[in-house]
């Protein structure tokens, strides 16, 4: 294990700054930059082995770039709660705190969601969302019924495993 950490520190060492400047070219926010490069060295740190990287920077920005894939989603799933939220008449909009819940589980459901395979993903938003039966869902993505009943265990197993 202590190999696997000298190999962490020695790509942090190595290629920190390039990342975090890398990814402020991205994001356009040198904190945003300087958090998604932490968040790739602690997935380093909980990943694969490292012994036999050949690229390290093809590596780092490929790790990064699905961090900053992820930052982009939340930021747009953000972006139109609160769009959403300005449509409201102002007595009913929820107060700041309960604002912040809810972006906080649209960011768990993301996340969740991000976990799962494309058809167990469909299945569970056409059934969570759009209120669709199974056989239904099962017409709409030319599947069997008993393949969208797999599909459909498949995500509420993850959603289970997610929240756990």
């Amino acid at each position: 294990m202590h190999a696997h950490r000298d190999t962490v520190d020695a790509l942090y060492r190595d290629h920190r700054s390039w990342l975090q400047g890398w990814l402020g070219g991205r994001v356009g926010c040198r904190e945003t930059a300087a958090d998604l490069t932490q968040d790739t060295f602690t997935r380093l740190l909980q990943g694969r082995k490292l012994d036999a990287l050949r690229e390290p920077r093809a590596f780092l920005t490929t790790v990064a770039r699905g961090l900053a894939a992820n930052w982009f989603r939340r930021q747009s799933l953000e972006r139109a709660y609160l769009a959403q939220l300005a449509s409201l008449p102002e007595a009913v909009v929820p107060s700041l705190e309960d604002q912040a819940l809810v972006c906080e589980t649209l960011q768990q459901i993301d996340a969740m969601l991000d976990g799962l395979p494309t058809a167990a993903r469909q299945v569970f938003l056409l059934a969570q969302f759009d209120g669709l039966r199974y056989e239904a869902i099962a017409e709409r993505l030319g599947l069997s019924l008993s393949t969208v009943k797999r599909h459909m265990k498949r995500a509420l197993v993850g959603c289970l495993a997610h929240a756990g």
